[in-house]
């Protein structure tokens, strides 16, 4: 199995203090499996219960573990770029913090990096409401329409990307748009982008919160406001 030199592990957490510890340790148990050096960040995105005490804890017992926060709350883009500027290691991997995907599964990731150079994943068979799959389903239709992406399941947080990306643009999505953002400014640059499948499960605990009404609306005009900065080649990087 191809190993990587070092990594960052991220996932961006709001109202998860249900759900913190236990994706926290399964990401220290399968790290040492697949990278020589990592680290383990805890992007807290100004959550009102115990998250972001609990992430405190963990980084105070495990030296491989930080914890940030985003306060006040910054919505899921400022979340994920928040974890993305705070990553120190040559590559990069985040989920979300709902546990609802398998950090083992990285190495299906980490294979294709022989043939590309950003690798995401593409849920199987989503764990998720049929309504939530439908809006997905359309969302994904308009996006790649836009954007002329090819990637099947753009909002998969199952993404093993390299620093040096982040390093070379900066990410203004605040909202749902940030993945987007993220692999249309990847394949501006000429990265090649690949994909693989990877398990869904359902949430065991928490509730989502990304079907929020303001949420969407905040997507909607965060693309268009997108589209118009590439067009006019002001990609901010």
């Amino acid at each position: 199995m191809n190993r990587l030199s070092s990594l960052s592990i991220f996932f961006p957490c709001y109202n998860e203090a249900q759900n913190v510890e236990r994706v926290t340790r399964a990401a220290l148990e399968a790290a040492p499996q697949f990278a020589d050096s990592f680290e383990i960040i805890i992007v807290n995105d100004g959550s009102r219960d115990r998250t972001g005490q609990i992430a405190d804890q963990l980084a105070a017992e495990i030296p491989e573990v930080r914890a940030v926060h985003n306060r006040p709350n910054r919505g899921y883009g400022g979340a994920v770029a928040r974890g993305l500027t705070e990553a120190r290691m040559e590559w990069i991997f985040f989920t979300d913090g709902d546990g609802q995907f398998d950090i083992g599964e990285v190495p299906k990731l980490i294979e294709l990096l022989d043939r590309g150079d950003f690798a995401v994943g593409y849920r199987m068979k989503r764990a998720d409401s049929f309504l939530r799959v439908l809006n997905a389903r359309a969302w994904g239709v308009l996006v790649r329409a836009v954007f002329g992406l090819t990637v099947r399941d753009i909002d998969c947080a199952f993404k093993l990307l390299p620093k040096s990306l982040i390093d070379g643009i900066e990410l203004q999505s605040e909202g749902a748009l940030i993945s987007t953002e993220l692999l249309a400014k990847a394949a501006r640059q000429g990265l090649r982008i690949v994909e693989t499948g990877v398990n869904h499960y359902p949430r065991k605990a928490g509730r989502q919160t990304g079907a929020n009404p303001a949420v969407i609306l905040k997507a909607f005009y965060e693309l268009f406001k997108l589209r118009r900065q590439i067009r006019d080649g002001r990609q901010s990087n």
